[in-house]
């Protein structure tokens, strides 16, 4: 059941309350653009968190996908590797 805080924050459970550090500087930035986008600090970096987890987790795929393509197949004489444990198997 979400929870209403005094600020008025909703949050749903479970929900982790971090600490982190940030340089003052950056913080002002955020808190500004967080503000301009009439989002809390915390929905703003929860937003931009998700957005670079997402990206970096298609990297990731991008280059799984790449890595995949660039292995070349080995000749086993026109016959699959299905086959040839197929045949394994059955010789034991």
């Amino acid at each position: 059941m979400p929870t209403l805080t005094p600020s008025h924050t909703v949050y749903t459970h479970p929900v982790a309350k971090v600490m982190i550090s940030i340089p003052d500087a950056l913080l002002e930035r955020l808190d500004s653009r967080a503000n301009a986008l009439r989002e809390t600090r915390s929905g703003f970096l929860q937003r931009l968190t998700e957005r670079e987890l997402e990206r970096a987790e298609g990297r990731d795929r991008e280059e799984i996908e790449r890595l995949l393509n660039d292995i070349q197949p080995f000749d086993f004489g026109g016959v699959t590797a299905a086959q040839l444990i197929r045949e394994d198997r059955a010789s034991r």
